[in-house]
């Protein structure tokens, strides 16, 4: 289990604050978002894409001063890319943080893109369908979790999970569901900053 020395960020948008703890286990994506978060990577950027009941994206280095409708994500692919740290025990449950990427057969995430998940109620029919297809096995707690919180068990063991939220998971509602283009941005800008929580 993690211990209250994880190292925590908070994220402050328009739409609110969200508290993050960051796992330990997950030390390359942990200390990574850590460096860029020290750096004022962060600052400023977008969140460029939100999809209800699914998740917040945001990192991409491009955003900081994307005239409006401007197609993002596709920015900071010139930084290495961090090797995949999947852990069982840590799921697409509501509330987490996890790494987007590239398509890569190493499933190595993206060096500075992240996405916070919303996502929405499962069905056992469908997590049994997901064991079958991806070969994984839900412990009868995350099934739970899955079946009554909700998350986005789809992406499970394809992106590296590396902490979640402790306060302030309304705050992923809220964005969301925010007016958006075709390409889900939203159609006025959501920024965000990002620092070390004392």
């Amino acid at each position: 289990m993690e211990t209250d020395k994880c190292i925590r960020v908070k994220i402050t948008t328009d739409s609110g604050v969200i508290i993050l703890k960051l796992y330990d286990s997950t030390p390359l994506h942990r200390d990574n978002f850590v460096k860029l978060v020290k750096e004022g990577f962060y600052d400023s950027l977008l969140f460029h894409r939100v999809i209800p009941q699914f998740m917040i994206q945001g990192g991409d280095p491009l955003s900081k001063n994307a005239t409006p409708g401007t197609l993002l994500g596709g920015g900071g692919a010139d930084m290495p890319r961090i090797p995949a740290e999947f852990n069982s025990n840590y799921f697409h449950k509501k509330g987490v943080i996890a790494a987007a990427r590239d398509n890569n057969p190493a499933k190595a995430s993206s060096a500075c893109q992240f996405y916070l998940v919303e996502g929405k109620v499962s069905t056992d029919a469908e997590l049994n369908q997901i064991e079958q297809y991806y070969g994984i096995k839900y412990t009868p707690e995350q099934r739970k979790i899955y079946t009554t919180i909700g998350g986005t068990p789809i992406l499970d063991q394809n992106y590296t999970v590396f902490g979640e939220v402790e306060k302030g998971i309304e705050v992923i509602g809220k964005i969301t569901n925010v007016p958006r283009d075709s390409h889900d941005r939203p159609l006025a800008d959501v920024r965000m900053k990002i620092e070390i929580a004392e």
